[in-house]
């Protein structure tokens, strides 16, 4: 009903109120044993969704989403030392598998990764993707001869003249330090004017890191990547498709590893800081 087209189905609801008392906005409250949205706190619903995922019978739905289309959570969490190991023994990828990524798990790393958390669930962030091997070796090419010319011209910046260096192997041995070789690369933006476009844009490509890591596929955070599209070659972006208003998040390489790693590694323990408050 209104604008959030929120519904019970009176069959289904045993009046338990979770939807309710777990609104974060107090959008909801309880009408004659049925759950109702406060008509003028509508405005304040911002889509989380928890009403439908928290009710036990599947009797809510809300801004057109059904229950009967949700996953069912129930016995599918992964067990805790398979994850443990899974973060545990994250590697950075730096050689990848000269094919593509196949099209359907290329679409489930997205749509998964696109269900990160993001402020105020804004829901903000553009995956800009090459997802086909022989776009990306163009990017590259065309990538690595704007660096060459940028050298040439003595037109480095004084804090990234080591860049010529990644030039020269690029030249000489056909190296390519700045993507690694991958196959694949994606870059997250946001809006400017999101609640929190830097941290939703770093979140979402966790996200996309870890169910990468659960397919098998390799991943790397490329940050020298990330300094050649936004402090040396920015025209890129609008090629690329990045919008104008959009502040540039992160890049990360990928693809199917040409290296497998056996074992994690131990590190020293964490940095902890446990709060005492009088």
């Amino acid at each position: 009903m209104g604008s959030m087209n929120f519904s019970v189905n009176k069959e289904r609801c045993i009046s338990c109120e979770a939807c309710v008392s777990d609104c974060p906005y107090f959008v909801l409250t309880m009408e004659e044993d049925t759950p109702a949205a406060v008509a003028d706190r509508e405005s304040l619903c911002i889509k989380c969704l928890h009403c439908l995922t928290v009710c036990p019978t599947g009797a809510v739905s809300i801004n057109g989403f059904d229950p009967d289309d949700c996953l069912d959570m129930e016995n599918m969490f992964p067990e805790a030392d398979k994850m443990e190991t899974l973060i545990r023994g994250r590697r950075s990828v730096r050689k990848y598998q000269d094919e593509n990524i196949e099209s359907s798990v290329m679409e489930r790393l997205l749509q998964v990764a696109w269900q990160a958390p993001t402020g105020v669930n804004a829901r903000g962030v553009l995956f800009t993707v090459v997802d086909d091997k022989e776009i990306m070796e163009r990017l590259r090419r065309a990538v690595m001869t704007r660096l060459a010319e940028l050298v040439r011209d003595d037109k480095l910046p004084e804090q990234l003249e080591f860049f010529a260096g990644f030039a020269k192997l690029w030249e000489e041995q056909g190296i390519d330090i700045l993507f690694r070789g991958a196959p694949h690369i994606i870059i997250t933006s946001a809006p400017k004017n999101c609640p929190c476009p830097e941290q939703d844009c770093i979140i979402a490509l966790s996200y996309f890191e870890l169910f990468a890591q659960s397919l098998r596929l390799g991943t790397v955070w490329d940050g020298l990547a990330k300094l050649a599209f936004t402090e040396l070659m920015p025209e890129f972006n609008e090629q690329l498709g990045i919008p104008a208003d959009h502040i540039f998040g992160y890049v990360m390489a990928f693809g199917k590893p040409a290296v497998e790693y056996h074992r994690t590694v131990p590190i020293r323990p964490a940095a902890i800081n446990k709060v005492t408050f009088e």
